[in-house]
């Protein structure tokens, strides 16, 4: 019998690896930033990414999860590794297949692509024959989709690496492996502007030499697609046996492999219909929204996925064991335990983003082609979204208690709900504040850049949509948990309580405002969080020893 029970350090190795994978984007958007700030090229390349990264996060991780890990792991717990391999190379085969053909499709038909999924791109071929725009983003975003569209299909068969991986125990290298993927970026992106001046306002937005350092990060991030994919492979075939590649759907496990794709696909296609929807709106707007968008968007998911999405995935199997004894006050009690502990770490991040959250754009990114204007516009759009940042986590956690009661039309249908008021007010909002330019709102002189404040408006909606789904979430809820309440007192307290907080270096920053940013970023944020993280220890917070026991597993 193989034994499949997750190992005590597999938890840290999974939460080592997301971290590090997570520091590993970050530095790859700090050098973009530092190569194409906050203008066109930064747009076509986030334009560029989203449009096959459809591939592969609906064929990704979470749908092979729902629908591969499942059947393997239970192939292995019987002992029957001949049987698991068989079943493995079924599903590469048939996943080699489907991807190959819509990879062909994609490179075909980028064009029609980019035209439905960034129509407002469609009309700048015309303003640069009139001398209103210098970038063709359309023609650029098009070549670029081109470049990258093979790469999904490297990501998605690392997703099946990934996944036998996990059903044997081995949670590092996997979660190590889209270090690999920005790195190539990275690398491909510095080679091609080897010795070139990257001071601010050295090229401008129209520069062929940004075309060029473009479509090479596009070329690095199609190579790293392979690297991530092919530094898994020789662990995976060293734990296979029988591995048999086909595309028989009579080897056991598949065909219920292939049912359980179905609704994982549907619970995944309405999340990416978020992403698109605001996608194709920021399209509309002023040079440069898609990609304040990105940067704030890769802000905002540091804490969501390191304190919100870890702790609402560690909590579903509790929950799920829970409502199998009937334990209904028990499920109550893990969610408010839950929510409490996520709150904790949360409401800092909620407090220090929208207090000090320039100051940490401008530590991160600040440089180059990314200027003060663009540092302004990013932290406007960072404030909007970190309003919806508490109510996204609490979210998270409350579809996995509908997940387990085996409820999943509910979750689903309020997040259809999310996306229509999200999109219908964000509709509105964008077009009445892409009027006001941010040199103007912020006081700003000579200033060249006319970078405009409509993605301020998405994230407003995004963030009143996330609070709409969360209030219909919890009145949901409370029909089959009728004994459970949402701790909002205890919300509001632990957010006030990191504003309070936020006060003493708040007051330092004025004091020192004259000093270099990085000096001040490396003064001021330390002094807030360790003030934050004193105060929860000298106050004996209890949600402290729930992190200290997470982590010590």
């Amino acid at each position: 019998m193989v034994d499949v029970q997750p190992k005590p350090s597999g938890a840290r190795f999974v939460a080592l690896g997301m971290l590090l994978s997570k520091l590993g984007g970050l530095v790859r958007e700090m050098i973009l930033a530092r190569f194409f700030g906050v203008g066109p090229h930064a747009d076509v390349f986030r334009s560029a990414m989203r449009a096959p990264n459809a591939l592969q996060n609906l064929l990704g991780e979470q749908t092979l999860s729902a629908a591969f890990i499942p059947f393997y792991s239970r192939l292995l717990a019987e002992g029957r590794r001949e049987e698991a391999g068989r079943f493995a190379g079924a599903v590469f085969g048939l996943l080699v297949a489907v991807v190959s053909l819509l990879v062909i499709v994609g490179v075909v038909l980028a064009p029609v692509i980019v035209s439905v999924l960034a129509a407002g791109f469609a009309g700048d071929a015309v303003e640069v024959a009139a001398g209103q725009r210098t970038v063709d983003r359309h023609a650029l975003t098009v070549q670029a989709v081109r470049l990258v569209f093979p790469m999904t299909g490297f990501l998605v068969l690392s997703a099946w690496a990934l996944g036998v991986l996990n059903s044997h125990r081995r949670f590092l290298l996997p979660y190590l492996s889209p270090l690999v993927w920005n790195a190539s970026i990275v690398t491909a992106l510095l080679w091609s502007a080897q010795g070139a001046d990257l001071s601010a306002g050295s090229l401008g937005t129209d520069s062929p030499a940004l075309d060029r350092w473009l479509l090479a990060a596009c070329g690095g991030a199609l190579v790293g697609g392979f690297l991530q994919f092919a530094v898994q492979l020789p662990l995976v075939l060293r734990l296979t046996r029988g591995l048999r590649i086909s595309l028989s759907r009579q080897v056991e496990g598949v065909a219920d492999a292939l049912r359980a794709v179905g609704p994982a696909l549907a619970g995944r296609g309405i999340v990416q219909l978020s992403i698109y929807v605001d996608m194709f709106l920021a399209s509309w707007l002023a040079d440069g929204a898609l990609a304040a968008i990105g940067y704030a968007a890769m802000l905002i998911n540091l804490p969501l996925a390191a304190f919100g999405m870890s702790v609402a995935a560690a909590e579903l199997p509790e929950l799920a064991s829970a409502e199998s004894e009937r334990a209904s006050q028990a499920i109550s009690e893990r969610i408010d335990r839950a929510l409490r502990q996520s709150v904790l770490a949360l409401a800092p991040s909620v407090a220090g983003y929208l207090v000090f959250g320039v100051l940490v754009s401008g530590l991160l990114f600040r440089g180059g082609g990314f200027t003060l204007e663009a540092n302004l516009l990013v932290y406007a759009v960072l404030c909007a979204y970190t309003l919806g940042l508490l109510a996204s986590a609490t979210s998270r956690l409350l579809q996995n208690v509908f997940f387990a009661l085996h409820d999943t039309r509910t979750p689903a249908r309020i997040a259809g709900v999310r996306l229509a008021a999200s999109a219908l007010l964000g509709a509105a909002m964008m077009f009445a504040l892409d009027e006001f330019a941010v040199r103007e709102v912020f006081g700003l002189s000579g200033i060249t850049q006319d970078l405009r404040l409509g993605a301020v408006g998405l994230g407003l909606a995004a963030s009143g949509g996330a609070w709409c789904e969360l209030a219909l979430l919890r009145r949901a809820l409370r029909r089959q948990l009728p004994a459970w309440r949402l701790p909002l007192r205890h919300i509001v307290g632990r957010l006030g309580l990191a504003l309070a907080l936020a006060v003493p270096a708040l007051i330092l920053w004025v004091l020192i405002s004259s000093a270099p940013l990085i000096l001040q970023a490396l003064v001021v944020l330390p002094l807030y969080a360790g003030s934050y993280l004193g105060w929860a220890w000298w106050r004996r917070f209890p949600e402290l020893r729930l992190w200290h026991s997470r982590l010590g597993r």
